[in-house]
């Protein structure tokens, strides 16, 4: 049945809030919720550990194969410069956007809230976000230890050295064993990521009867105006990010939609950027986006294009000075979208990244913590709008630098390809 991945996963999503309801109204105590919501998180956490088991060899394999194919080192260079800078415009672009809205719309204003005199506490690690953590940190002392942590950024730069060196001596026999090695381990992750994704459903239920189960619906009523302004934020963000592809792939921009719906689905419903990583690189590729685009750009981008991410920042920074009363100047707000832009780069590598960088920047402006611990406690909401958003402004970006490249298929046979893959996995599942 066509688009069967997608109505699974949103079916589990169903039934998910209705399990999840049902064990919040009559389970008798918070305890015993906390309990029964960790029961549902075995199956989410199981889904999650099989994605996160094939991201390290799948990002090696594709950048490494697609970097060895590459003509020469200029290529590399240029792809990575209009990577880095549609990346800068966009992380721009989302934190103005998220900046303006909140301003608008004033989500925080009315609350009237007072910082209590006891500290709080978030439970959010800071301290690795400073300048020279986060530019160390690129760099990896093992490339195990960062295959072992699934550190894309890591990953990324050991493989760019050994893509360009690979590319560099293929005309060596030796070497193109290697190569040849490595190109073969491209299909077999694709077809193992399928195998994976088989159980998406499954802990895409887990994953949203864990959450009701332990918070219930009435927590979308509390926080129900931030929750509305954020997604209706990103709803203009996402028809940004839209128009901005149309301007480079024109019509292809709907087939490409069309693609990345499952990877996007997944991101939302289980607000996990690498649970999509493996079935968007598969997407794009069948999409028509060259492998070679697609293995350097979208590590690159899982790194630092983080659309969705950076405009909650801006606008959960400007809810907590709203909520509490903190008077912030346009002057103030724009500094602070700059501290912000540079901060969010060493995010990718950071548990909770974005709230861990609004708190981090909060004390510099003097923004209460216990802000942040308030929006903490639907941060979970929050996170699956921003990472579904993620998925699609970095599979914009990929499309749009394969396009700048001259590496994009044409409208017709990237069209072709695309539904000949489809109705060939249509007819495979028939079949079984």
């Amino acid at each position: 049945m066509k688009n069967r991945l997608t109505l699974h996963i949103a079916a589990g999503m169903v039934l998910g809030v209705i399990a999840g309801y049902l064990c919040h109204t009559s389970l008798p105590d918070a305890a015993t919720a906390k309990a029964v919501a960790g029961y549902f998180s075995i199956v989410t956490d199981i889904f999650l550990r099989l994605i996160k088991m094939i991201i390290a060899p799948l990002v090696f394999a594709t950048l490494v194969s697609g970097l060895a194919g590459m003509d020469s080192g200029q290529d590399v260079g240029r792809i990575g410069l209009r990577s880095v800078a549609w990346f800068f415009c966009a992380s721009l672009l989302s934190l103005g956007l998220g900046l303006g809205l909140a301003n608008l719309l004033q989500p925080g204003a009315g609350l009237h809230l007072v910082e209590s005199a006891g500290e709080v506490s978030t439970g959010l690690n800071t301290s690795a976000l400073n300048v020279k953590d986060v530019i160390t940190h690129a760099f990896p002392t093992s490339l195990l230890d960062a295959m072992a942590r699934n550190d894309i950024l890591q990953i990324l730069v050991f493989s760019v050295f050994l893509g360009i060196a690979l590319g560099a001596l293929k005309q060596d026999k030796r070497v193109m064993i290697v190569i040849q090695a490595i190109d073969g381990m491209v299909p077999v992750m694709l077809r193992l990521t399928n195998y994976v994704m088989r159980a998406a459903p499954f802990g895409v239920f887990g994953a949203i009867a864990s959450a009701v189960t332990l918070r219930g619906v009435d927590v979308l009523y509390t926080y129900g105006k931030l929750i509305g302004s954020f997604y209706f934020g990103l709803l203009i963000l996402w028809a940004v990010l839209i128009g901005a592809g149309y301007l480079f792939l024109g019509r292809r921009i709907v087939p490409l939609l069309k693609a990345v719906r499952e990877p996007a689905m997944l991101a939302f419903s289980t607000a996990s950027s690498e649970a999509a990583y493996p079935r968007l690189t598969e997407q794009l590729e069948k999409f028509g986006v060259d492998k070679k685009v697609v293995g350097f750009t979208l590590p690159l981008g899982y790194a630092f294009n983080l659309d969705g991410s950076m405009m909650y920042q801006a606008f959960a920074a400007i809810f907590i000075a709203q909520a509490f009363g903190v008077d912030m100047p346009v002057s103030q707000q724009i500094f602070m979208l700059l501290v912000l832009m540079l901060s969010s780069k060493g995010m990718a590598s950071v548990p909770r990244g974005s709230v861990v960088v609004v708190a981090a920047v909060a004390p510099m402006f003097h923004l209460p913590v216990a802000g942040v611990a308030m929006v903490l406690a639907i941060d979970q909401i929050l996170d699956m709008g921003r990472t579904m958003t993620n998925v699609i402004g970095n599979s914009v970006a990929t499309a749009v630098i394969a396009k700048w490249e001259g590496k994009h298929v044409t409208a017709t046979a990237g069209s072709a390809a695309f539904e000949a893959v489809e109705s060939l996995e249509h007819v495979e599942a028939a079949a079984k």
